[in-house]
């Protein structure tokens, strides 16, 4: 039982600012600040009551750490809880990304910018070769799982299958193979780790009881859900409506919040399909301009996948139409960011009070095996792709048949990004250096071969 009152709203969100400021590198250090943070230190929570929330939010589309912080925040403080951690998590994440942008649309050609981000490119490549090993290594753990693998990159990187109808499939394959009992499909999703420490949930200011506003209560989430909804998709049909289907905002607030929907298997495999489509589809940026705005992702606090607010602001700013170019970018960016994280508040709000019942289903936990195996071949797609356009200055389509598969024009070969791209693999690999670490060498190594007239 709880000998100590739940901490007052104040103290809460100095404690959300505290993790919004510090959440660096990526899902995993993300989640495992809020364990140290909020388990550890606070005692907010037990380790049984953080890993049920964990596991339900990896179940879920969209940035898990993110959620993860939404469901906590609900927990301890309700509706408003909730919105409060989820704000306090991305907007340090949106002030930095939307500032870097606008010195990338300033003076992105400059020398030692244009230096800085050649350097980061490469390191981005190394770590997110990592993210593909070590997703690997928890997900592929059978002859079924390698093969979803397997057919998963072949269908995105030789064949240019959508993201979305892979995903779908790989949770359906899995889905249908638990329900079958094949032996392939039963150990399910698994437990995730959050950390080594131990704290029992009755040690805990939340104790082992659930609270009263956290049980079901039906009308009370079909309301708040009908808000946000109404706060997510009012504006995305306002735009079409007033500016058309073709106009750049209503394309932007379109494809984030199909995205939204649709991307399961964390933040790399949301940038596989971001890729896939910013770049390829609607030629929104260029791919070195794709590496660039996930360098200053991975060198920001905040959610991995602010890196769309970049995408969305690039797009909005070379079709500004009759606005300022850079007013346009920042209404792009912030219009991305709204469509991208207002579903998130909808899936914990909705979806938290019945996670027992979810977590529980075997058949759900399995199928969400199948999306991760298959987002370990989206990932691979993706560190390829990112390989090639980083290696080589000119890549082309292998066959007519086949316009999604590039292959490197070999003469257009870059040995000093090539060398920095080693450097980061044994930075990230060998010396197993922190994403950020890697990251500052690497944009200093950027500067320091254009000092000398190498980059």
């Amino acid at each position: 039982m709880r000998d100590r009152p739940y901490p007052t709203l104040s103290e809460a969100v100095r404690v959300w600012a505290r993790i919004g400021l510090l959440s660096f590198g990526g899902p995993a250090g993300q989640i495992a600040l809020m364990h140290r943070i909020l388990v550890e230190e606070n005692r907010w929570l037990g380790e049984k009551r953080f890993l049920h929330a964990l596991n339900y939010c990896m179940l879920l589309p969209g940035p898990e750490a993110m959620q993860l912080a939404v469901y906590i925040g609900w927990l301890m403080h309700r509706t408003l809880g909730g919105v409060i951690a989820g704000l306090l998590f991305v907007l340090p994440g949106l002030v930095s990304i939307m500032a870097l942008s606008w010195v990338y649309a300033i003076w992105g050609d400059a020398g030692p910018v244009e230096a800085l981000f050649f350097g980061l490119k490469a390191a981005v490549l190394a770590i997110v070769m990592q993210a593909v090993i070590r997703i690997g290594g928890r997900a592929l753990k059978n002859g079924a799982m390698i093969g979803i693998a397997a057919a998963s990159f072949v269908a995105i990187f030789v064949l240019g299958i959508p993201f979305p109808a892979i995903i779908l499939t790989a949770g359906l394959i899995g889905f249908l193979g638990a329900r079958a009992r094949l032996p392939a499909f039963r150990g399910g999703g698994g437990q995730a780790k959050a950390g080594a420490a131990q704290v029992a949930d009755a040690d805990t200011l939340l104790g082992e009881e659930t609270p009263d506003h956290a049980r079901v209560n039906l009308p009370w989430a079909l309301r708040l859900s009908a808000v946000i909804l109404a706060l997510w998709l009012v504006p995305v049909g306002a735009l079409f409506v007033l500016l058309g289907p073709q106009d750049v905002f209503s394309r932007i607030a379109g494809f984030f919040s199909v995205m939204a929907v649709v991307t399961f298997g964390g933040a790399y495999a949301v940038l596989a399909y971001v890729a896939q489509e910013a770049v390829r589809n609607y030629g929104w940026l260029m791919p070195g301009e794709m590496l660039d705005g996930l360098g200053m992702a991975e060198t920001t606090p905040g959610p991995l996948i602010m890196v769309t607010q970049f995408v969305g602001f690039m797009a909005a700013l070379r079709d500004a139409g009759g606005l300022p170019p850079l007013l346009a970018g920042t209404l792009g960016g912030l219009l991305t960011t709204w469509v991208t994280f207002v579903p998130c508040f909808l899936w914990i709000f909705l979806g938290a009070p019945f996670i027992e019942r979810l977590r529980d289903n075997r058949a759900i936990a399995s199928a969400l095996s199948g999306i991760t195996a298959a987002v370990v071949g989206v990932i691979l797609n993706l560190a390829l792709w990112f390989g090639l356009h980083v290696i080589f200055t000119e890549v082309r389509p292998a066959l007519i048949a086949l316009p999604a598969l590039n292959v490197p024009v070999w003469s257009s070969l870059d040995p000093v990004a090539l060398a920095l791209v080693a450097g980061s693999t044994v930075a990230v690999f060998a010396l197993r250096l922190g994403p950020v670490a890697v990251l500052v060498m690497a944009a200093l190594a950027g500067l320091a071969m254009r000092a000398a007239g190498l980059a």
